[in-house]
């Protein structure tokens, strides 16, 4: 598929400006720029965050009327669940503050509701349950803003709720003792984007505030709230990166049990932001996906490392069966795709029978990426049918399900994933509905786009410029990787690699080499020729082999030079 290279506007004298200033490359500069960090503060604060660069907690909405509530728990002992999600999200929500109550002395519980039999968020059975086991006051994090109904129920049982969550509001607020939620209409913190597990750090550093405790109390637990707020997919800026950057200093030397044995798991050398989203959160969410939520939760909590290798091994073996349900059902998908010639529609949306619709969301995603078009997968059992979608930017998807529902039971999420409920007999009046509102959309207009930061030349390609880079992570949402182009460079030999899926070029510069991998684009190999002129885009990487670093180009595209 042809993609539009497209260059951030240069600000060269801003860039020779902050290069001088902070003693930096004009690549690394660049960036900087590029991502309009261009003010001194700004650019000490992005490269250097602190524990002093956290806002205030009580400007949220409701803390002081949360921080009150919990303190009167403490010391009544009062009986109090902390109540949370089956992702990677909730689990380290409810960790974190379960940890830290607990060392106040709180009685406290937990409840993860079963993806796969209750579904997300509060649920009436999970609000009787919990009040029949005696406990008084529900705390929920990372979920609650939409529980309008169940907060009800549960004031009508005797039981007390604090909301802690991140998601949009709907138009009525759930009629709790407190709503922290930073999107409310009334919110007057500084930054709304914060993941479930950064909400639930927000409150026990107002507790912390309160209760007169060492800093050191709350901010020990930056290292879960990291893997939490990275795996979220929340944009890593502001009150993130100072979580991230932090959090991963202290994921490299974590005390947790649950953690060393999941990054011993993940093979990965270095703890980064890939180590957490590519090692440890698929790991996780695996359980909640399979149906095992509670062996995510206990990795956490428990202080025994051999219990959490043997937790970690169980979570392998989860997230090995939810690869090989995926393939499967990718499997199924593509070849449905293509005996029904779903690729030349401008939208794809497909059905099957016992799919599992914990693994469908990946899937989707997956077939998103391959067609560059929104996909819906939707998996029957009998005549329910539940699904998942993602979608291309440019494309919403929440409103085009909108224009669609007279054909849905319930659906619900934003502009680029979507979740759904559907009768089999709407399938096909869904489908075509769906089709037609893509075709509307002139989806067939919409071209991926790469942005590339800067051209760059051989005095800029050296082991030192590239690993100053590395200043810039942890790399995620909002701060994405930067993206280089190398222009008029001869192909010096080309091979595809793991049966024609990856390929690896050596590239002339003059008389100098230039090392390149391309995942996913062993096709290339067919196409050009050794002494071929192209213009590569790329991240830059440094590769270690027998103790010798150089630099290589982690290929994103390519084309002739002309």
């Amino acid at each position: 598929m042809n993609k539009k290279w497209e260059f951030y506007n240069q600000n060269q004298e801003k860039v020779k400006e902050i290069s001088k200033t902070f003693n930096i490359s004009p690549l690394l500069a660049t960036v900087l720029v590029n991502r309009n960090i261009v003010e001194n503060k700004d650019i000490e604060l992005f490269l250097n965050p602190t524990r002093n660069d956290f806002h205030d907690p009580y400007l949220m909405p409701d803390m002081r009327k949360a921080v009150d509530r919990i303190i009167k728990a403490i010391k009544n002992n009062e009986k109090t669940i902390i109540y949370g999600d089956y992702d990677v999200d909730g689990i380290t929500s409810i960790t974190v503050l379960s940890k830290f109550l607990k060392e106040r002395g709180l009685d406290v519980g937990h409840y993860v509701p079963n993806r796969l039999d209750e579904g997300y968020g509060l649920n009436k059975d999970a609000i009787k349950k919990i009040y029949d086991e005696g406990y008084k006051l529900i705390i929920t994090v990372d979920c609650g803003i939409s529980g309008t109904e169940e907060v009800e129920y549960a004031y009508s049982l005797g039981m007390e709720v604090i909301v802690t969550d991140h998601h949009e509001p709907l138009d009525k607020l759930p009629k709790a003792l407190a709503v922290i939620d930073c999107k409310r209409k009334d919110n007057k913190y500084p930054f709304n984007s914060l993941a479930g597990v950064g909400v639930a750090f927000k409150l026990i550093q107002a507790l912390g505030i309160e209760l007169k405790l060492d800093e050191k109390e709350y901010l020990k637990y930056l290292d879960i709230v990291c893997i939490g707020t990275i795996s979220d997919i929340v944009p890593l800026v502001d009150e993130n990166r100072v979580i991230a950057k932090l959090g991963l200093k202290l994921v490299e030397k974590t005390r947790v049990p649950g953690v060393k044995t999941l990054l011993d798991a993940s093979g990965y050398k270095e703890v980064n932001s890939n180590t957490i989203s590519f090692g440890i959160a698929p790991r996780i969410n695996a359980c909640g996906r399979m149906g095992h939520e509670q062996d995510a939760l206990e990795l956490f909590l428990t202080d025994n490392i051999n219990e959490a290798m043997t937790i970690t091994e169980n979570l392998n073996e989860y997230n090995r069966k939810r690869q090989d349900i995926e393939k499967r059902i990718f499997e199924e998908a593509i070849a449905k795709i293509e005996k029904e010639h779903l690729d030349k529609k401008n939208a794809i949306v497909l059905s099957g029978e016992n799919w599992h619709h914990g693994v469908i969301g990946i899937v989707a995603s997956k077939i998103t990426e391959l067609y560059f078009k929104p996909s819906i997968l939707i998996c029957f059992e009998g005549n329910e049918g539940k699904g998942s979608g993602r979608s291309i930017l440019g494309f919403d998807l929440h409103g085009a399900l909108c224009s669609s529902s007279e054909y849905l039971e319930k659906y619900g999420g934003h502009e680029m994933a979507v979740g759904l409920s559907i009768k089999k007999e709407m399938f096909e009046g869904f489908k075509n509905k769906f089709e037609e509102v893509a075709k509307d959309s002139h989806i067939d207009e919409i071209v991926p786009v790469i942005k590339i930061d800067k051209e760059i030349n051989l005095k800029e390609i050296t082991v030192e410029n590239v690993e100053e880079l590395k200043l810039l992570e942890p790399f995620g949402e909002a701060n994405k990787t930067p993206i280089f182009i190398y222009k008029n460079l001869r192909i010096d030999s080309i091979r595809a690699l793991s049966e024609g899926k990856h390929l690896k070029l050596t590239l002339k510069d003059g008389n100098t080499i230039v090392n390149a991998i391309g995942f996913n684009m062993g096709q290339y190999a067919e196409e050009y020729l050794i002494g071929d002129k192209i213009d590569v885009i790329g991240v830059l990487e440094v590769n270690t082999f027998n103790e010798i670093k150089s630099v290589q180009i982690n290929l994103k595209d390519l084309r002739k030079s002309y």
